[in-house]
């Protein structure tokens, strides 16, 4: 099987939401699996932890669960522009990974959710994808070629699927949105299949 990893963070709903269809599309391969994790809030107060397990949701992501996949989608809501602090924390701790190369060659895709149609979605998937590219791995977006991305009118770029969540924020995707985060899960899945099999070859 080829073993995908989606790791998100998420809070009020809406990236949660888009990982799970980012999973559909994923399984919708053939031979491909995809594999849910979150990551932990960061806590104002730096000595307090977040319990092991969460009280609903997939479990928390190890670093070392890494060493087993075939590709990597991230995900997280806009903050400022950028990437939540709790992704970018476990992306600080990949750093051994990053020495040894793990993830060099493997494919990877980052999607997003905003209040606001400009509130920072592609300057934030553009963060999502720095790490990714200092891990030597081989980025994959939405071409123009699907038609939900020209039609959309909701989220939806050539960097990654997104969501427009709105004020007061709804968890509730359009359709074009969930087929835009099915058509990245595909996309991934697809390619990393082809290369993992190059490199069987």
């Amino acid at each position: 099987m080829t073993r995908i990893l989606v790791v998100y963070y998420s809070r009020n709903g809406a990236t949660a939401g888009m990982a799970r269809h980012v999973a559909r599309g994923i399984e919708s391969v053939a031979g491909a699996n995809a594999v849910l994790r979150t990551v932990p809030p960061v806590s104002a107060v730096t000595t307090k932890t977040a319990d092991d397990i969460p009280a609903d949701g997939p479990p928390y992501v190890d670093v070392e669960e890494l060493r087993s996949i075939d590709g990597l989608v991230l995900g997280s809501p806009t903050r400022f522009g950028n990437m939540s602090a709790a992704l970018k924390q476990f992306l600080d701790g990949t750093g051994r990974l990053w020495v040894e190369g793990t993830l060099v060659g493997k494919p990877g895709a980052v999607f997003t959710s905003s209040g606001t149609l400009h509130g920072g979605q592609e300057s934030t998937l553009l963060s999502m994808m720095l790490p990714l590219f200092h891990h030597g791995m081989v980025l994959v977006g939405l071409p123009f070629t699907d038609k939900d991305l020209r039609e959309t009118r909701g989220g939806g770029t050539p960097y990654g699927a997104s969501h427009m969540a709105g004020e007061p924020h709804s968890a509730n995707l359009q359709d074009a949105e969930r087929r835009l985060c099915q058509a990245l899960g595909r996309r991934v899945a697809t390619v990393a299949k082809a290369l993992k099999a190059s490199v069987d070859n």
